[in-house]
């Protein structure tokens, strides 16, 4: 009874998510909505960098047309002779200084959040294929395979070249390791809404980190090339509240600890 009780419930969880789902758009200006703290970071360093970005080509403009405006041929006949300033020299070799210090300092910031949590409550190693991602959930001694669902197999909803067979399924509000391997070519995992981005490379442990904030759908896409398949390596990842997500694991592990003889069937899901 308790085990029909846990199906019963792990099945209701993800079914009634809120509607959330983050994925491209046509014609996207914007990043995707941020749906961890990672993301919103990135968000406010992008938004930095316009402004300062758009405030250098005012500048730059409006010196431009008062150079061409006030130094043009007809109002200078002659042109003034000199061969330096020191003080023009001063600025503008401190103001464009100063301006790479004020894009350093967050940048740094972001890096190094971006790079490793300490307080991770559990971890998802995650492994590249040609062409397809594996999925290894340690704490709970669950993992899969996960393969883009083809164009003849798609069902209303979901989305072509970004719909997987299986969904990796994570808990909101917890600090997730995430491990990176792969085992033949380099291949980066990469959310936009979760602000990953992190190659996998053979031979090699690549970690980072992710917590996200909001339940829903999230999409993403290897972002390395890595063969002829490259396009066909979709992301599909279910944010559940921590609750479902406890439910989830332990329905997955009794629906895959035996086959329909009975018999055992191991941990894979």
């Amino acid at each position: 009874m308790r085990r029909l009780c846990l199906v019963a419930t792990s099945s209701l969880g993800l079914i009634s998510w809120p509607a959330w789902a983050n994925q491209p758009e046509p014609w996207a200006l914007n990043f995707q909505p941020a749906a961890s703290p990672t993301m919103e970071r990135i968000t406010d360093l992008s938004n930095l960098l316009n402004i300062v970005i758009i405030a250098i080509m005012v500048l730059v403009t409006v010196l431009l047309g008062w150079v061409i405006w006030r130094y043009n041929a007809k109002r200078n006949p002659v042109p003034r002779q000199f061969s330096h300033n020191t003080a023009l020299e001063i600025a503008w070799t401190a103001i464009p200084a100063l301006i790479l210090l004020a894009i350093a300092l967050p940048s740094f910031r972001l890096l190094y959040f971006m790079d490793r949590t300490q307080d991770a409550e559990m971890t998802l190693k995650v492994t590249g294929h040609q062409w397809y991602w594996s999925y290894e959930y340690p704490d709970h001694n669950l993992s899969f395979d996960a393969f883009m669902v083809s164009d003849d197999d798609l069902q209303p909803g979901q989305l072509r070249l970004l719909t997987t067979d299986r969904e990796v399924v994570l808990p909101v509000g917890v600090p997730i390791r995430v491990l990176l391997a792969a085992d033949d070519v380099i291949h980066a995992w990469a959310v936009p809404a979760l602000g990953v981005k992190t190659d996998t490379v053979p031979g090699r442990l690549n970690e980072t980190w992710v917590r996200i904030d909001k339940p829903g759908v999230y999409y993403g896409q290897c972002s390395e090339l890595c063969g002829v398949n490259h396009g066909f390596m979709p992301i599909m990842i279910r944010a559940v509240e921590k609750e479902q997500f406890l439910a989830w694991t332990e329905e997955t592990r009794i629906r895959t600890a035996t086959d329909t003889t009975g018999k055992p069937k191991g941990g894979k899901s």
